[in-house]
């Protein structure tokens, strides 16, 4: 029952956490766009009232204008929403997720005792401290480098090299699957601590100082809006590479890969680079930065090259008549018996199944197939220790009709 319980929490948790990545990323991209596309005006009437940038919009049968002050206005007439529980409830619903997922499970979905065979305890220790080391370093970085000469470019090059390690570090002691969603979620974490610790206090003491009436300091105010401005656009590169790392979970050939971690790495290089030719291409058509092809182009080869670098070698051919010849119903339970019950038997049901006899064997025989012969996701991290010729086998019976006698 508890196993049971426990999919719908993650079920439910999952669904919400989508619902509200998809609205920060939105609102996100969103932002990003209008910065490359508002116009500085030539009405004298909003350029009087401190307009900076504006565009004409239409959607869903309205126009819209929306305008941008590079000070807040002297008077803010309607309610002035802010953008921060998109980014709040994200990272507390994946937090959530990968609680239920990954910690609460940690001896099956976080360890790998081929790699580290610690107690849950300490893995789940470790992987929370790549959260905290991971903000650390990076608005560490940030603050001594990010407005100085060529400051972006250093604080780019220096956390290169710091996702980088973590990518590597990760794979070295946790299972594939767990590394691949702790990377991401290390660095989501630091896009949403952006949020809560600079991006928001610093917008609200400026508005504080500019609607108190009194005397300010604005050269003192800039830097807020300064930084915040930094943190949002290295969100929005953070964006595509984590949903890479998110989504990966799914595809075990990624995961289970011999260089997982620099494939994980590439990918969500690749990934920033694309983000980037998307952020520049706007500025671009109106003349304001230079063409970003060669952004997309580069994310494109690594791509391609990471899938021409893992594409699987012909197997040689199999001696023997072994490989072709039906295998009984007997063989494939002695397989589930020894690799599956612990997770699919009559005391635990993963996934709300139950493998511990013909009837229920027969009735997800495709499931088992697909999860052990195809993709080859369970059993998780390969913790029975189950064999590539065990795995033949299985997909032999399926093939040949999934046949009880």
């Amino acid at each position: 029952m508890e196993a049971y319980l426990l999919d719908w929490v993650n079920l439910l948790l999952r669904w919400v956490h989508v619902i509200t990545v998809i609205a920060w990323i939105g609102s996100s991209f969103y932002f990003v766009f209008l910065d490359n596309n508002l116009l500085k005006p030539n009405s004298p009437d909003l350029l009087e009232k401190g307009v900076d940038g504006a565009m004409w919009a239409v959607h869903g049968g309205g126009f819209y204008n929306p305008q941008k002050y590079m000070l807040a206005p002297k008077k803010i007439h309607t309610k002035l929403h802010w953008f921060y529980w998109e980014s709040y409830a994200s990272w507390i619903s994946g937090f959530a997720l990968f609680t239920v997922m990954y910690l609460w499970n940690a001896s099956t979905y976080l360890i790998d005792k081929s790699l580290m065979d610690w107690s849950p305890a300490a893995a789940i220790t470790a992987a929370l401290g790549f959260f905290v080391a991971f903000w650390f370093v990076y608005d560490t970085v940030c603050r001594l480098f990010g407005f100085r000469k060529n400051g972006e470019l250093i604080v780019a090059t220096l956390m290169l090299c710091v996702v980088a390690f973590a990518s590597w570090l990760a794979c070295q002691l946790f299972a594939g699957r767990a590394a691949y969603l702790l990377v991401g979620a290390m660095i989501a974490t630091a896009m949403s601590a952006n949020v809560f610790v600079w991006i928001i206090p610093g917008q609200r003491k400026v508005i504080a100082a500019m609607t108190s009436g009194e005397k300010y300091d604005a050269m003192a105010l800039a830097i807020h809006g300064k930084r915040g401005k930094q943190r949002s656009v290295h969100n929005t590169y953070f964006t595509l590479p984590v949903i890479f790392a998110m989504l990966s979970n799914h595809y075990s050939f990624l995961y289970t890969h011999p260089q997982r971690w620099l494939i994980l790495f590439v990918m969500m290089f690749a990934g920033a680079l694309i983000r980037q030719f998307f952020v520049q291409r706007h500025g671009f058509k109106l003349g304001r930065a230079a063409n970003p092809w060669p952004f997309a182009a580069v994310g494109v080869v690594l791509i391609v090259g990471a899938i021409v670098a893992m594409a699987p070698q012909s197997a040689p051919p199999v001696s023997g008549s072994a490989s072709s010849k039906p295998a009984t119903f007997a063989e494939v339970k002695t397989v589930i018996d020894q690799h599956c019950l612990t997770c699919h038997g009559a005391q635990v049901q993963m996934k709300n199944v139950r493998l511990d006899s013909a009837d229920s064997i027969k009735l997800h025989a495709q499931n088992v197939y697909q999860q052990v012969s195809v993709s080859k996701q369970m059993p998780m991290n390969n913790a029975t220790g189950i064999t590539e010729q065990e795995r033949a086998l299985v997909a032999r019976w399926y093939l040949a009709g999934a046949k009880l006698d």
